[in-house]
Formats: structure tokens, sequence, C-alpha cells
């Protein structure tokens, strides 16, 4: 599908979003935590740096589940039995969204910790 303008681009793009956040439980889980995560970071008053780490880890979690979001889809419309390699590509898309959420919590403990607890 070919887009006829820019705005149809950015229209087309919120939509996908909006559809995340409508539809899957853990965007709305990721997209809730990580905007207590950055307000308590601002009312801390952590370095434009550190907020701008934080942003970018934030951002890669909901990358990475918008982005599980969509092999689900292609997956469940190619193979609407169950077969053992779209289940293997739901889990390894699955353990995307893992191994970014830990390395958010990572960076988050590491910056986080010197303020909470001294």
């Amino acid at each position: 599908m070919r887009s006829k303008s820019l705005f149809a681009s950015f229209r087309y793009a919120l939509a996908g979003v909006l559809y995340c956040l409508a539809t899957q439980r853990n965007m709305r889980i990721h997209f809730i935590a990580g905007a207590v995560v950055l307000l308590l970071a601002w009312r801390l008053q952590f370095s434009g740096t550190e907020m701008i780490l934080l942003l970018l880890t934030v951002v890669a979690v909901l990358v990475a589940e918008m982005f599980n979001t969509a092999v689900e889809k292609v997956v469940d419309l190619a193979s609407p039995h169950r077969h053992p390699l779209a289940k293997m590509a739901k889990d390894v898309a699955a353990g995307a969204v893992l191994v970014t959420a830990l390395a958010s919590v990572a960076v988050g403990f590491i910056l986080f910790y010197p303020r909470l607890f001294r």
C-alpha cells in the first residue's frame, strides 16, 4: 500500500501505535511504566544526558513490543494452524522484548540507584 501523502503516512503510523496500545496488554504496561520512570527521573532532576538515555531505553522497549505484535500478526496470517516454526518466530520476537526490557531495567537501576539508595 503506497501512501498518497506524508500526512497519510503519519496517520497510518499513528493507527499502528494506537492499535498496539488498545489491544496489547504488555504495550500498555510498558507505556505506563516508562511514563512513570521518566516522570520520576524528571522529579529527581536527572541530567539531560540521563533523561535522553532513559527515553531511548523506554522507546526501545515500546518499539520491541510493536515489532513483536507485528510478527505475531504476520505469523497468524501466514500460519493459521499451529506449526513449530510459527511458534519459534513468535517466541523469538517475545524474547527480543524480554532482552530489551531487561536492558532497560539495568539502565534504570544504574541511573536511579545512587539517587534513591544513598
